[in-house]
């Protein structure tokens, strides 16, 4: 646990070497082991600092039950975190809901961002899918979060009902689900369009950019990864094909391979 400000924050930091923060997504019951578990072995062995939050409201990052999420609120987490941490630059990947602060801080904070690495990212207007909806709207239950797992998923191969019955547990540990509950209420497209950051400030991002995206997915349509190829100077973009919004859990070992590369300015 790690003080940032006066909220206790929940970090996983190992490794050694050049730093990588890593953003998660917003799921419910997600955290950042959850969602960066078979991404954190691979940065470490590659010789990196792997740094990943628990973002304000997930896992045991637990805010003051009148605490009001906004976009500000967690990008201004996260450059505090930072600051805390000593992070003067940083790589950064961003996970869908992760992604859309992850270009925040591109954008409002340059110099502190030496790669960006986007996936499945939110960040530029679209309407809000069925499959977001199901997400923003899940109703703490078993059979609810089999739902939202198939969801995230290509074919859910893999979701097993041992998974979502941990995945469920984990939602409503310590009052989760109803700190979920509280983050993105109906109308739900209006959360959307918070998270979308101006295009001529998406086309002053200066870092070198990654955007990776599952051809499939359900949950944020490709065409907001295609949106910001075109807006980011400096951007390319990988798809991968039979893939639905958890690239780097259907596609684990592509997507590291993928990741290290670009880190390592090689791709």
């Amino acid at each position: 646990m790690v003080r940032v400000g006066a909220l206790d924050t929940h970090v996983v930091d190992e490794g050694a070497g050049a730093p990588v923060l890593l953003l998660h997504g917003s799921g419910p019951g997600v955290s950042a082991l959850a969602n960066w578990r078979l991404t954190l072995p691979a940065l470490v062995a590659a010789g990196r600092r792997t740094i990943a939050p628990d973002l304000i409201g997930f896992g045991q990052t637990v805010p003051p039950t009148d605490h009001r999420y906004t976009m500000e609120s967690w990008v201004e987490h996260v450059v505090a975190l930072m600051d805390v941490l000593d992070l003067d630059t940083t790589d950064l990947v961003g996970n869908s809901f992760g992604g859309a602060l992850a270009l925040r801080l591109a954008i409002e904070h340059p110099e502190r961002v030496r790669r960006l690495v986007l996936m499945g990212s939110v960040g530029v207007p679209f309407e809000i899918t069925p499959g977001l909806q199901t997400v923003w709207g899940y109703r703490a239950s078993v059979e609810g979060m089999r739902e939202v797992l198939d969801t995230f998923t290509y074919d859910g191969a893999g979701i097993t009902d041992d998974l979502a019955q941990l995945r469920y547990e984990s939602s409503i540990a310590e009052g989760a689900d109803q700190r979920f509950a509280a983050m993105f209420p109906a109308p739900r497209q209006r959360w959307v369009d918070a998270m979308a950051s101006h295009e001529d400030e998406v086309r002053g991002i200066s870092a070198p950019t990654l955007l990776v995206h599952g051809r499939d997915d359900r949950v944020i349509p490709v065409a907001t990864s295609q949106r910001l190829l075109e807006l980011i100077p400096r951007a390319d973009l990988h798809v991968f094909g039979q893939t639905g919004h958890w690239t780097q859990i259907e596609r684990t070992d592509e997507f590291n391979t993928l990741l290290v590369r670009f880190l390592d300015g090689q791709g």
